[in-house]
């Protein structure tokens, strides 16, 4: 019962922020059984690209642990074979070129037979028609978005986002990335695989504390009161921000004063994507910056008042954290 803030920021957690584990599981059961579909498609059309499953790899906040509700997207990266080809940098952008020993890809270039460059508009629509051939999936909505298949199940809350790569090969210091669709047609550097570890790495550092902060974070900042940023940006930021701690607090309640007030400030700088593939990850406006910015420091006013009434007068101290969350937080009493 909600009589604490400690036992309404538990229930608000379990029922309302955090992700149900018997969907969790249903959705990684989900994954899996369309991962193997996946993999028979270059059985069914001898013209379907070589696969390269050894470097799929699951992405994005559902496989960073960081998603919360509802579960609407999970994010699946699904290897290539090279089949011969190699890669360049064309105008800040990565071409792929095919050559003599190029087999199934030169089906897949801008102008076949009179362009050499791999169309990765053409390598996400050959996957929307593969999945379209898979009889369970013949109810359901097939897209092709700028970078992805988007596969939304009719059984499901939650669609796959499907997103063909490459991986390229070692340097002479060990070091490698993957390419995907950029959306216009050729390809871009990414790494999955660096912000996972990233993640994973600071969260266990501050005793696994870390990922509920983020979760409790994105659902303040989906909120109507301010301009939403990308929950990508959001979780640099927090990273960001954790790196340099020392300590992160199993209750978050008392992490978020200093939070919000970090993201106030913070809000208007260049943030770095960590992985050196992007400049500036920050593309808010200066309005967007600043109403996020006002928004920051009033919650944090209130959670400074919250935090002085929370033994005093803990109704009215869940009733500051319900105005800072909205009605989703628990009402004092509440079972």
């Amino acid at each position: 019962m909600a009589t604490t803030v400690t036992s309404a920021f538990s229930q608000f957690m379990k029922d309302t922020v955090n992700l149900a584990k018997d969907r969790t599981d249903k959705a990684r059961g989900s994954r899996d059984w369309l991962l193997e579909q996946i993999k028979s498609l270059p059985e069914k059309d001898a013209k379907f690209p070589t696969l390269y499953s050894n470097i799929d790899i699951h992405f994005g906040s559902f496989s960073r642990r960081t998603k919360i509700r509802p579960l609407d997207d999970i994010d699946l990266m699904i290897g290539l074979d090279g089949d011969g080809c190699t890669y360049s940098v064309e105008d800040d952008r990565i071409v792929i070129n095919t050559n003599e020993s190029t087999e199934k890809l030169k089906n897949y270039t801008h102008n076949y037979p009179n362009n050499s460059l791999v169309n990765s508009r053409k390598i996400i629509e050959i996957f929307k028609s593969g999945l379209k051939d898979i009889s369970q999936y013949e109810d359901a909505d097939i897209k092709r978005n700028q970078e992805a298949t988007t596969l939304k199940l009719k059984s499901y809350e939650w669609n796959f986002d499907i997103v063909p790569c490459f991986i390229t090969r070692e340097d002479s210091l060990g070091n490698n990335f993957y390419l995907i669709p950029d959306g216009y047609g050729h390809w871009k550097k990414t790494d999955p695989r660096i912000d996972k570890k990233r993640t994973t790495d600071i969260n266990v550092r501050l005793n696994g504390n870390v990922l509920d902060v983020i979760r409790v974070t994105k659902f303040w900042q989906k909120r109507s009161t301010m301009p939403t940023m990308s929950s990508y940006l959001l979780e640099t930021i927090l990273l960001n921000y954790y790196s340099t701690r020392n300590n992160c607090s199993s209750y978050v309640d008392l992490e978020l004063e200093e939070v919000f007030n970090h993201l106030s400030n913070v809000v208007y700088n260049k943030v770095n994507d960590t992985k050196d593939f992007i400049e500036d990850l920050n593309d808010l406006t200066q309005d967007e910056r600043d109403k996020i910015s006002n928004r920051a420091l009033a919650d944090r006013d209130r959670v400074q008042e919250a935090r002085q009434l929370e033994y005093l007068e803990p109704e009215k101290a869940i009733r500051i954290w319900r105005d800072i969350f909205g009605d989703a937080f628990p009402t004092y009493g509440d079972k």
